[in-house]
């Protein structure tokens, strides 16, 4: 509901500090409703040019306010994205339903990276420093956002929470999303990849619930398989249910409390920062191509002159 409700709107707090949210917009009100009747009485109210629907409000201001909402926040996580290239870093944003335990892997993959990698975290919650203060814990610096009655992180406070992590080059950076498995999949937030952590304790069919979470996402983490014994889960219809709304997204089941998984999820990690520099290596070696041709056009120039 925040592309169209605004809940971004109002007191945002990095590290205790307020910041104002840069989402304003006026409701407009109208009348129209597109509402999908299904089998049984049931109905679906995602049916309309907007895909949502909000009381009293028309899908075309519907569809107003979400561009506009979401076209300022591209610039900020384009803002974002490019400082991170300039550093040579990578972001990866975590998303996940609340107590799928992304912060007990998070502390996990911490602990097994720090000695290798530079690494920041940008924590997010509507309240409390306590997953910041985890963080903390591990000697790796974190920033803590905390939203109010926000229901997901924008590229605007992640621009902030940077401003106060400075992160170093070619590092890897963190970003813990509020715990929900709507609204953070509609925000880039700069971020290199999506992550989504569905853990077993939920149901093995929250990705065709949830799709767009999983359409975002490069990678989904099944979490908490030390509990398979003990629940209702399919994994092979969840990463079917997964693979049926996005045919790309990789999967690892991983268990942060007995360490099944987590080598794998950490080498993933370390993919992706091997990808960046890669990738910075090609730059740098196209722009040194180009300097040795202008430097040879320059010298032939040269002869020609001096004959």
């Amino acid at each position: 509901m925040c592309k169209v409700c605004g809940c971004g709107d109002g007191e945002v707090r990095v590290d205790g500090k307020i910041h104002e949210s840069p989402h304003s917009h006026d409701h407009d009100l109208g009348h129209e409703a597109h509402i999908h009747h299904e089998h049984d009485g049931d109905m679906h109210f995602g049916h309309g040019p907007a895909g949502t629907h909000v009381g009293g409000v028309s899908q075309s201001n519907l569809l107003k306010i979400e561009e506009n909402i979401l076209s300022k926040n591209d610039g900020f996580a384009q803002a974002n994205r490019d400082r991170l290239d300039v550093l040579g870093a990578v972001a990866l944003n975590l998303v996940s339903s609340p107590g799928a335990g992304k912060t007990t892997l998070l502390v996990e993959t911490l602990n097994r990276l720090k000695q290798d990698f530079d690494m920041c975290v940008i924590e997010g919650d509507q309240e409390s420093a306590n997953d910041a203060d985890r963080i903390r814990a591990t000697g790796v610096r974190a920033v803590q956002i905390n939203t109010g009655r926000g229901c997901h992180l924008d590229a605007h406070m992640v621009g902030h929470a940077m401003d106060e992590l400075d992160p170093p080059g070619n590092s890897i950076v963190f970003i813990e999303n509020i715990g929900n498995l709507v609204c953070p999949s509609g925000f880039d937030l700069g971020e290199a990849s999506k992550v989504v952590i569905l853990s077993v304790a939920e149901g093995d069919d929250k990705p065709i619930k949830y799709p767009d979470a999983f359409a975002a996402a490069d990678l989904m983490l099944i979490s908490k398989t030390d509990l398979l014994p003990h629940v209702d889960f399919d994994v092979s219809a969840c990463i079917e249910h997964a693979r049926c709304i996005n045919p790309d997204i990789e999967v690892i089941e991983l268990s942060a409390k007995t360490g099944e998984g987590v080598d794998q999820w950490v080498g993933w990690v370390a993919g992706r920062r091997r990808e960046r520099l890669e990738s910075e290596q090609q730059d740098l070696q196209s722009r040194l191509s180009k300097i040795a041709a202008a430097i040879d056009a320059n010298d032939e120039l040269q002869r020609r002159h001096d004959a």
